[in-house]
């Protein structure tokens, strides 16, 4: 794990500290507390029995019970303390645990289970709220236990010391035995899960093209590489367990003999032998526990280290001074980025500047790096080389959320979240304003089509936007883009689901952000697309083709390809580019 996640782990569990002070210190009142049942026993036999005193036998018994008691609360005590530190660690963590899951597919493939960060995380707090936690505090009094029993008699104590041996020798084997097969059982859950989750988010296409039983098998194969390393670290961890249960036992009934050869030499009396071996029990009871629960902390422990090695990747940056909201240009100094996963560029050596009320149309073959453009325009990608800036200031000098009220970000594949239309066109802001929400949805002309859905603006769109269709999805999408009159806009196919209705509201949103002097970028393959912009880029393999007044940049893309100098791989289709200009 990296030091700065080993500081931020340290730094977390000093924030508890005083709850940890308080669970040691209670433990250890009930650990002393738990030799109340042998004391009890040893008086019974050797006072109570000899002298037939009932008065004695009373004032015992509630002295036993009010003790008990004493332990009863501590122990509950204790117990919800620590499951208000496992709910203290998790409000602690649940934030960045969210960001560390929505930040992961921009900086990796992120392939596999993309929930496990929150499965790590409850996982470390279900261990704590367990009884696992209680055993290893219990653990280090096993010593004062060993010394009431050498207090009794010597031969007692080392029998006590040669079964406390063994079953601490049985907890660090079941840790040797079960970690490699927990960490196994872990990898196969992400491979299963991330197939499934795969399955899900394409069912459409896995139904339609058959593929369900070829997806089934293989979640079935990942799913049995699961179950076979699961159920070896639960043999390992069941068998161990099983056996330090019947050591424990064994152990108590050898103390027993023991001690009843110490009375009939005359060694020791009745009750240190009932006493001895109620003792034992007690005293091996906690490393019998750890051994039960060894497996939830081997997983807590691989969780927190998961936990610590994804949380730090995720870069903790000071917020910067709030800069005023941009209005006057977007520019791009020889800006290159590329997919977070790879390392060759997608794009490189980009530069033009912007100006308020500017509208780019970006248009190349399939592949040239138009989507790629988009994200680092939008700061989705960060730049790898050169600078993209808004009114002179770079990107990253601004707060993300602050940077997101000033860009509109319409992506290629348009995904909208389960809740109502107005929260998805309002970017889920809370308590948004009304007419702000109708403003944006007026701007890309969908009012109307919302007021014909079942419950207009507060219609459940489902998970995904489920419950519209692609043309509706991607004109919501528009008016999310536009929600707030953000200065820069940016549109990567927007056309790709619309029909004619639609491509008029989208020339119209087009010419709206031009009229309240914004910026907007818009990525077609479709003429209509661009029909509104004024100036034009082409973009083939990553790099600037050409970029200026679009009709100057069509005049010199198309007089080649009238000249019969057509290439093999034009980078632009010719009756695209004569549709544009018509």
């Amino acid at each position: 794990m990296p030091p700065s996640s080993r500081r931020d782990r340290i730094s977390l569990l000093a924030s508890c500290r005083g709850a940890l002070v308080g669970v040691a210190l209670l433990s250890g009142l009930i650990n002393v507390l738990y030799l109340s049942g042998s004391l009890f026993m040893m008086e019974v036999y050797d006072r109570v029995l000899p002298s037939r005193s009932i008065p004695t036998l009373v004032g015992l018994s509630v002295i036993i019970v009010i003790l008990y008691l004493f332990q009863g609360v501590f122990d509950m005590i204790r117990g919800r303390i620590f499951a208000r530190v496992g709910a203290a660690i998790d409000e602690d963590l649940s934030q960045r645990v969210f960001q560390c899951q929505v930040s992961a597919p921009l900086r990796d493939t992120a392939e596999g289970d993309s929930q496990q960060p929150q499965r790590d995380l409850d996982q470390i707090r279900a261990f704590l709220s367990g009884g696992g936690p209680s055993a290893l505090f219990d653990l280090p009094w096993i010593p004062l236990y060993l010394a009431v029993c050498f207090a009794f008699h010597p031969w007692i104590g080392w029998v006590t010391v040669a079964g406390a041996s063994v079953l601490v020798c049985l907890t660090i084997l079941t840790d040797l035995l079960t970690r490699s097969a927990s960490s196994a059982a872990v990898g196969a859950a992400i491979r299963r899960n991330g197939i499934g989750d795969g399955a899900r988010r394409n069912a459409e296409v896995v139904r339609a093209m058959g593929m369900a039983g070829r997806m089934g098998t293989l979640w079935g194969h990942a799913n049995a590489q699961y179950l076979s390393h699961q159920q070896r670290a639960s043999d390992v961890a069941g068998g161990l367990g099983a056996f330090s249960k019947v050591l424990r036992m064994l152990l108590q009934s050898a103390v027993l003999g023991v001690g009843a050869y110490l009375v009939i030499d005359n060694q020791a009396t009745g009750g240190i032998m009932i006493a001895s071996s109620i003792l034992v029990s007690r005293a091996l009871a906690p490393v019998e526990l750890a051994i039960a629960n060894w497996k939830g902390f081997v997983a807590a422990r691989q969780g927190w280290e998961r936990l610590g090695d994804r949380l730090s990747k995720i870069a903790e940056t000071r917020d910067p001074i709030r800069l005023p909201a941009p209005r006057m240009t977007l520019s791009l100094e020889g800006a290159g980025s590329g997919a977070p996963s790879s390392k060759r560029f997608s794009v490189q050596d980009i530069s033009f500047e912007l100006k308020a009320g500017s509208a780019l149309g970006i248009i190349g073959p399939s592949a040239s790096g138009k989507s790629s453009l988009a994200r680092m325009l939008v700061g989705v990608w960060p730049t790898w080389r050169g600078t993209v800036r808004l009114d002179g200031a770079a990107l990253d000098q601004w707060n993300g959320d602050d940077l997101g009220h000033h860009v509109g970000y319409l992506p290629q594949d348009v995904e909208l979240f389960a809740g109502t239309v107005a929260q998805n066109i309002a970017r889920f802001q809370v308590d948004p304003d009304p007419q702000t929400v109708i403003a944006a949805a007026v701007a890309a002309d969908v009012h109307a089509m919302i007021l014909r859905l079942p419950e207009g603006y507060e219609t459940q769109v489902g998970e995904g936007g489920a419950a519209l269709s692609g043309g509706q999805r991607q004109r919501i999408g528009l008016a999310r883009a536009l929600y707030g009159n953000p200065f820069l806009v940016v549109l990567d196919e927007p056309n790709s689901n619309l029909d004619g209705e639609g491509e008029h509201a989208l020339t119209q949103a087009i010419l709206g952000v031009k009229a309240r002097q914004g910026v907007i970028v818009v990525i077609a393959h479709r003429p209509s697309a661009i029909a509104s912009v004024d100036l034009l880029l082409v973009l083939a393999e990553g790099k600037v083709q050409s970029f200026g007044p679009k009709d100057d940049v069509i005049g010199r893309v198309l007089r080649p390809v009238d000249a019969g100098a057509r290439r093999s791989t034009p980078p632009v289709k010719a009756t695209d580019l004569r549709g544009a200009a018509s």
